[in-house]
């Protein structure tokens, strides 16, 4: 198949979207897919239309091309008239067989991506705008999770027009978890354990984003589990060496401990499962996602995120979950291709 890799972007984790997109595109030409690497918000304006998906190509070159546009990101969003949608890009989107998304952040995973492929029939990987939607505003994603009966801490939302720090009033007490409604790769988090420190996380966090989270802090294990097409997959158990698995512990080998199989009984491992595929399905989710969760000293689970467009680099926890059952990197991509594209084929019917 044609595929285009669409990573980069605005976001503030757009670094991590082009390794995401250089692992994927290395790996679908590795399957014999004629994949070519573009970043979604400068495009290509050199690109020979004619021949936009050749047999001969470098990802590493293509990678580094992307990257040579970072300093112009400042430059280019200052000016209004500037589309989203950088040079060529629904142009060689639609001349492709899928498009795999490789982005990562507000302007990859909100829904307005899939929804303008969606005008445009423009095929893509990962689920549909009203669950990429729901599942980045992090309100949104514990309302709906809390309607079909999936445990999630106990919090509420602020925006920054209308906030106090009186934490007893809305009934939790510290520690606990402030957090941007619309972040990903954990930025913008913060673990605060008294009214100094969650004053400075207000600010901070209101300085990313207008509206945030402010949840209990759930002592215990923290974990991941993919679902594909409606199936989870194993789930992986995350310690990090330090407190907390943020940003830089996320994209650091070695900086965390990441057991998978996790080290469960049959019964955890079940509920766990069970509770990852209840929630993909509460959140209107289609072809794959990945849950997280906590589980406190006395065994309760809680469902913290949904993550609808996973990280696929080498230290990315999906991945790590497909390996454990035997399915290796490249035909993890191949199978959410394959997911992805069996909603199309339905839409024939």
């Amino acid at each position: 198949m044609n595929i285009v890799v669409l990573c980069g972007g605005v976001s503030t984790e757009r670094e991590i979207s082009i390794v995401s997109g250089t692992e994927v595109c290395k790996a679908l030409r590795g399957q014999g897919h004629r994949a070519i690497l573009l970043d979604v918000f400068f495009g290509d304006e050199y690109v020979n239309l004619m021949d936009a998906f050749p047999e001969d190509y470098d990802v590493q070159e293509a990678a580094a091309y992307i990257r040579q546009r970072d300093s112009h990101i400042k430059s280019a969003l200052a000016n209004p008239n500037r589309s989203f949608f950088g040079a060529n890009v629904t142009k060689i989107c639609k001349m492709a067989d899928i498009t795999f998304l490789a982005l990562h952040g507000e302007n990859g995973e909100n829904g307005k991506v899939q929804a303008s492929f969606d005008l445009k029939r423009i095929r893509y990987t990962g689920t549909g705008y009203i669950g990429s939607a729901l599942c980045m505003d992090k309100g949104l994603t514990k309302i709906m999770l809390k309607s079909h009966g999936i445990p999630v801490p106990e919090g509420f939302v602020m925006t920054a027009d209308h906030f106090d720090y009186d934490l007893a009033s809305r009934g939790l007490v510290y520690p606990v978890v402030v957090k941007v409604c619309n972040g990903g790769s954990s930025v913008g988090v913060y673990i605060v354990n008294n009214r100094e420190e969650y004053e400075k996380a207000l600010t901070a966090a209101f300085e990313i984003e207008g509206e945030v989270i402010v949840e209990s802090y759930i002592p215990g294990r923290e974990f991941s589990i993919g679902v594909i097409d409606g199936e989870a997959l194993p789930v992986i158990e995350i310690a990090p060496l330090d407190l907390f698995y943020d940003y830089k512990t996320k994209y650091t080998p070695g900086a965390a401990i990441e057991t998978c199989p996790a080290k469960l009984t049959g019964e955890e491992t079940k509920r766990m499962k069970q509770l990852a595929v209840e929630g993909y399905k509460a959140l209107c989710l289609d072809a794959y996602a990945r849950l997280d969760f906590m589980m406190d000293r006395e065994g309760n689970m809680y469902c913290i995120e949904a993550n609808t467009l996973p990280g696929m680099t080498p230290t990315s926890l999906m991945p790590q979950e497909a390996r454990a059952i035997g399915i290796s990197f490249p035909s993890l991509c191949e199978k959410l291709v394959e997911a992805s594209m069996k909603k199309y084929r339905k839409e024939k019917k």
